[in-house]
């Protein structure tokens, strides 16, 4: 993709990317200018010569994906993303920072066209970009043949200091080695500089040795040598076995002549007095705000009419493609429409109500049927396979040189599992999901915030989601973490309450294209409720649902739970119910029963009944809004403890007893 372009023009364009970032972070007063400076020599050869992506068709399935992993440096991304011919005006970049801007402080996905990923938390671009890599390779074993590759790009990544200190870019880097992901391409923005000052002062990597014992090329560059810059890509482009990473010694702030190498460059305006020595420095009108000249508009123009030629050719080539390969487009649709069977409840295993089973194992035994349905299914786990019952049997693992596969080793790595499935996610083609035990979800919390944000239809095992984990003790009992994430907007939360209605989570899980979802499964055996007699596990899908009473009418006292809690709250029930009219309703969603009809809420919690016990082993918080100023709840609010679990529910509150005398204290202080 080499074009006829002088380093004259390079220099030029790069200079041009510095008086558009200077000036959009003044303009806002905010901001970080000094990273777009210092890269934008790499940016100008990346995006002229060897970035393959089309701007009048943003989401072209084999665009190289470019991955800004230090978001605080969107006006990089901006001002290319402007001069590419994105549809990003001037009066976008002049609008930095501003309400409803098309350019946020960070880059946020779905929000400005030619964004891949919402990058701020740094090091999560890393993982990003490594599941990015890891979706093309997966994808072109699929569908590549030797007449034609529809998939065949790469990634390109740019990170700086601060994502290579953030122990995420261990995680996905040591995994993207060992899997020798050859189209990875990361450029690493080498300045020695963050907020505080000098690196110097936290920290002494040899990054050269650092990736190389990941099994990783190591190209050290100039970044500032337009030669070097091409020569180093083109090096990484012709790598076969393993990832590359193009260390390039800059200058934050490139041109400025009192900021240049400073920590001042990093996170604030140079100043309009600096703004304009800077610009008379780089040979920039001083007098001219957001200025392009006609060259530079030409090269960008002539870089776009190529990769619309490019783009075009390859919708040809795809057109002739399916005809040939009948088998390939179907599941090419299958997989980048993510299609759900619509009798997929019809697939679902049934559960025998003589023989209690863990919702983890039953899940399991969910995950063979629906995957053998949905060949875009794929996931892994964070070196708990066995114990979450997340593998798809009698399917390839994916590893290095093999592709195939569906199930991933992730390693004991739950923050890089995160990124990296939000990577996948983003790249398309595949529906994903991840599995750990509900403890550690603390590890994946930012990609799981990130993946929220951005409404990715990433799935979660987590799998020894209480108290019952029993003999491991509070470190592995989770308490407030259902709590936690409840508070996080757009995750939805599932626990279901028994093995039928694990069936139904899944599907709901897998209909949420929003958003991602999380499914709560216990380590203990629970009794398989006899659908025979109560009403459908699809009600999963409303959040809550009535599932038993034990008279007519509006009831008298409601007993709500999740999860292990309700056949908990239905033996309790038959107590109660020779002086209550009793209800118990299942709640394995707070999030999908808030989307129902209000009139449908009222019906499932009639508000002429205050008498309202909620049962979770998890935290009390947040269950107030449900059972109101006169209700109660049997809880734990407080870490767990080291005794097999039927000791510690004992102990903790969770019996028939327990939850009746509760139930009784209730009823007596609202007479």
């Amino acid at each position: 993709m080499k074009t006829n372009i002088t380093n004259e023009d390079l220099k030029l364009a790069a200079n041009t990317i510095r008086g558009l970032a200077m000036d959009g972070v003044q303009k806002a007063n905010s901001g970080h200018p000094g990273m777009p400076m210092g890269m934008a020599d790499v940016a100008a050869v990346l995006f002229l010569k060897y970035l393959k992506h089309c701007p009048t068709s943003p989401n072209w399935t084999d665009r190289d994906r470019f991955v800004l992993s230090g978001g605080h440096g969107s006006m990089l991304l901006y001002s290319m993303l402007h001069l590419s011919g994105y549809g990003l005006p001037v009066s976008e970049l002049a609008a930095f920072r501003q309400w409803n801007s098309k350019t946020p402080g960070h880059p946020e996905y779905r929000h400005t066209a030619g964004v891949e990923t919402t990058t701020g938390p740094l090091g999560q671009g890393c993982g990003n970009a490594t599941g990015m890599a890891i979706a093309e390779k997966m994808l072109a074993e699929r569908f590549n043949t030797p007449d034609f590759k529809p998939v065949d790009h790469y990634t390109f990544a740019m990170c700086g200091d601060g994502d290579l200190m953030e122990g995420i870019s261990h995680e996905v880097f040591s995994l993207a080695g060992h899997l020798g992901l050859n189209k990875l391409i990361l450029f690493y923005d080498s300045n020695k500089i963050t907020i505080e000052g000098s690196t110097d002062l936290a920290c002494s990597d040899n990054v050269k040795k650092r990736f190389q014992g990941y099994n990783w090329s190591v190209l050290e560059i100039d970044g500032h040598d337009y030669d070097q810059i091409d020569k180093a890509i083109r090096k990484a482009m012709r790598e076969k076995s393993r990832p590359t990473i193009i260390v390039c010694r800059t200058h934050i702030a490139h041109g400025s002549p009192n900021k240049h190498d400073t920590a001042g460059a990093h996170g604030e305006p140079l100043g309009a007095d600096e703004v304009k020595a800077s610009k008379k420095n780089l040979g920039l009108p001083e007098d001219k705000d957001f200025y392009v000249p006609e060259k530079v508009k030409e090269l960008f123009a002539d870089r776009l009419a190529k990769m619309q030629r490019v783009a075009s050719k390859w919708e040809r080539n795809l057109s002739k493609y399916f005809p040939s390969n009948p088998d390939k487009a179907d599941l090419w649709k299958k997989h980048f429409e993510d299609i759900i069977p619509e009798n997929i409840n019809e697939l679902l295993p049934q559960f025998d109500p003589a023989k209690p089973i863990a919702s983890r194992a039953a899940g399991g035994t969910v995950l063979q049927k629906i995957a053998a349905a949905l060949p875009q299914l794929v996931g892994g786990s964070a070196d708990l396979a066995p114990s979450n019952k997340s593998y798809i049997e009698k399917v390839p693992d994916v590893k290095g040189g093999s592709f195939a596969g569906r199930n991933f080793h992730f390693g004991i790595r739950e923050h890089g599992m995160g990124a990296i499935l939000n990577g996948m996610a983003l790249h398309g083609g595949f529906h994903v999901y991840g599995a750990t035990f509900f403890v550690f979800s603390d590890y994946c919390r930012p990609a799981l915030r990130l993946a929220a944000i951005m409404n990715l239809p990433v799935i979660y095992i987590f799998t020894h989601d209480s108290f019952y984990v029993g003999e491991d003790g509070p470190t592995h009992e989770p308490v407030e973490h259902m709590a936690s994430l409840r508070c996080m907007p757009n995750m939805t939360i599932l626990r279901p309450a028994d093995p039928t209605e694990t069936a139904a989570a899944w599907v709901a899980a897998l209909k949420n294209k929003t958003g991602p979802s999380a499914l709560l499964l216990t380590r203990q055996n629970l009794p398989v409720i006899d659908r025979s007699k109560y009403p459908a596990a699809s009600n999963v899908e409303k959040g809550a649902y009535t599932l038993l009473q034990t008279g007519q009418g509006t009831p008298n006292m409601l007993l709500i739970a999740s999860g292990s809690e309700v056949s908990l709250a239905m033996d309790a029930a038959n107590i109660l119910a020779k002086d209550y009219n009793v209800r118990v309703v299942s709640m394995p969603s707070w999030e999908l029963f808030e989307k129902q009809p209000e009139a449908y809420r009222k019906e499932v919690l009639p508000a002429e009944c205050r008498m309202r016990l909620a049962i979770e082993a998890g935290c009390s918080f947040g269950w107030h809004k449900y059972v109101g100023d006169r209700g109660r709840t049997v809880c734990l609010d407080r870490f767990g403890a080291s005794a097999p679990y039927k000791v510690l529910a004992e102990n903790f509150g969770f019996t028939v007893q327990n939850v009746v005398s509760a139930a009784k204290e209730m009823a007596a202080a609202n007479k």
